[in-house]
């Protein structure tokens, strides 16, 4: 059976994913001018919890309930967002806080392409995602421009806020597979209960250590840049996970230290040298071969049971006894299908290449 998509492969997904890269890659620069007056634990405690306030805020105003078609959050769930919220939500915006305050905001941006590197590591070698050699060398070119970053002199030299930042990628790599198991849940509850919680946390340990709550205003800036930068781009990357799978969305991902390397060099002045913008096109032809891959193959859709935000498109032909808004959400089965079209591991195509 073949039939056409009435839509491009690319949409929602990659837009999702782009949209949700830009508004992250503006927070390292803003984190930066922010930290002359909040420790790191404490700027990353109300980042998140800047996130989660407002989204409560926002779920508020729908009256309480959950997204309109989108499927709640299950008892199996709690696990993997347990661990998302450990690794991303406490681990890994620590140690970038941290890493800000060792290196300069550029570099830290740009050396958070690591995130993609790792998120797509993970998924290929962990969960056996499907990885082509378009992607993988388009992975290489992005982390020549990483070590670029870091070249000193006579050699690589990491030091300690690159390591940092490095360690912090790593866990928004671990978090970004745990967040792909819950990705067909709504995704404004799981970027809420993040937010609320990985905030709490972090708050938390900073006051446990001696700081401090800053200004009502520098607390209320901090507030505005975590609900768009963490929890609005939180909310479109789990979108995105939904129609991309975990290595693609951590590869269009890695637009995010552009937008805040750029943002960084336009407002506190960093440098723009020669080592960045080597190193910045580098990773700029890696996001290029990530942006043009196309993946088209006859392939086998299994029987499939499950629960997620849909309309009745092709893979969803199912009756209901009486009219439906869409989209909207239950459980339903999917029949076996073969056909062709453009696609990526999203949530009905896991299927193996030889």
């Amino acid at each position: 059976m073949s039939e056409a998509h009435s839509h491009s492969h690319l949409w929602p997904g990659v837009p999702l994913a782009l949209g949700s890269a830009a508004l992250f890659g503006a927070t390292p620069p803003l984190s930066k001018l922010l930290l002359d007056g909040v420790s790191p634990f404490m700027l990353a405690g109300l980042l998140y919890l800047g996130a989660g306030v407002g989204l409560a805020l926002y779920r508020l105003l729908r009256g309480g309930q959950a997204n309109a078609g989108e499927a709640r959050l299950t008892s199996a769930d709690i696990p993997w967002l347990a661990l998302a919220i450990g690794m991303g939500g406490i681990v890994g915006p620590v140690l970038l806080m941290f890493g800000l305050t060792l290196n300069t905001a550029s570099s830290s941006a740009l050396l958070l392409n690591l995130e993609g590197l790792a998120t797509m590591a993970i998924a290929w070698l962990v969960y056996r995602e499907n990885v082509d050699r378009r992607l993988l060398f388009g992975a290489f070119a992005i982390l020549a421009g990483a070590l670029l970053l870091s070249w000193e002199g006579q050699g690589i030299a990491f030091n300690l806020g690159a390591l940092l930042v490095a360690g912090a990628c790593l866990a928004w790599g671990l978090d970004n597979n745990f967040t792909r198991k819950i990705s067909a849940a709504d995704p404004v509850a799981i970027a809420m209960l993040k937010g609320l919680v990985a905030g709490a946390a972090n708050v938390g340990l900073a006051l446990a250590s001696g700081a401090t709550f800053p200004a009502a205003t520098t607390v209320m800036a901090t507030a505005a840049v975590g609900f768009f930068g963490i929890g609005v781009s939180l909310v479109m990357f789990i979108l995105a996970l939904r129609h991309l799978g975990t290595a693609r969305t951590g590869a269009y991902y890695s637009l995010a230290p552009f937008i805040g390397a750029l943002l960084a060099i336009l407002m506190l002045g960093d440098a723009v040298t020669l080592k960045l913008g080597v190193a910045g096109l580098l990773m700029g032809v890696g996001l290029w071969l990530h942006l043009s891959e196309r993946h088209d193959h006859e392939h086998d859709h299994e029987a499939l049971e499950h629960e997620h935000s849909h309309v009745h498109d092709e893979h969803h032909q199912h009756h209901h006894d009486g009219p439906v808004s869409e989209p909207h959400s239950h459980w339903h089965r999917h029949a076996p299908m073969r056909h062709k079209h453009p696609h990526y591991p999203d949530l009905h195509l896991r299927h193996g290449h030889g």
